[in-house]
């Protein structure tokens, strides 16, 4: 399939995403808004649309214009009911343009918390199987979705924050934390966030999130059942 995805910052990439598309013969073509010459593709022209994380908000489109562009591409795309996913930021542009709201989260995010699966996700078991035994994933927000109204279910929560993923249809998936990330791109977000570490309940220091590597090869296990479902719908 032609997988086409969207990049906010340098340091938030494919991560294991791009390992997973290339070893399944994907094809990959990528929209960095960081660079001045950034181009979006004919909605045609792709099957698929993974749509990354980063630090910026939903609703900065004063200091981030490209923004206003990419949710018109996002609402766009979802309406062609091809398929998309998105991370973290992906997810919040995601949840706009199905008409629900982005706002500051009660608790800021960042570092290795486990998180549970609603009522709800019983209701799509192939997800559902994922996570029942809470696994440890990787976050970093300070941002929360609301779910949008449209038949969306509110799949997981996390003790900080109680919507960390929705399923809008078999197409359309959103997930609020990292399962793509990788000890290079670790490395990249610690180099790049170190300003928001703060003691703080829920942000761990940087000893803390160092020693959560661990918890990456289930990240990415995970991520490969997420990533062949969503893509071919085979459990």
């Amino acid at each position: 399939m032609n997988v086409h995805y969207l990049q906010h910052v340098p340091f938030e990439g494919l991560g294991y995403i791009e390992t997973w598309l290339t070893e399944n013969n994907h094809i990959i073509s990528a929209t960095r808004f960081y660079e001045q010459d950034y181009c979006l593709p004919a909605i045609e022209e792709i099957d698929a649309l993974i749509i990354l994380g980063g630090p910026m908000g939903v609703y900065d489109e004063h200091q981030y214009p490209s923004l206003q562009r990419e949710k018109v591409f996002i609402e766009e795309f979802i309406r062609t009911n091809k398929k998309v996913l998105g991370i973290c930021l992906g997810a919040q542009l995601m949840a706009v343009c199905l008409g629900a709201k982005v706002y500051k989260a009660v608790n800021k995010e960042i570092g290795w918390y486990t998180i549970t699966p609603t009522e709800e996700c019983k209701g799509i078991p192939w997800f559902y199987d994922l996570f029942k035994n809470n696994p440890t994933v990787f976050h970093w927000h300070g941002d929360k979705f609301q779910i949008p109204c449209n038949g969306s279910i509110n799949l997981l929560s996390s003790e900080a924050n109680n919507n960390q993923a929705f399923y809008h249809n078999e197409n359309v998936i959103g997930l609020q934390f990292h399962l793509e990330v990788t000890g290079p791109s670790l490395t990249q977000m610690l180099l790049n966030g170190l300003h928001e570490l703060k003691e703080k309940p829920y942000i761990q220091n940087v000893e803390q999130i160092k020693n959560g590597q661990k918890n990456i090869e289930i990240c990415n296990n995970i991520m490969a059942d997420i990533l062949r479902n969503w893509l071919t719908g085979d459990e």
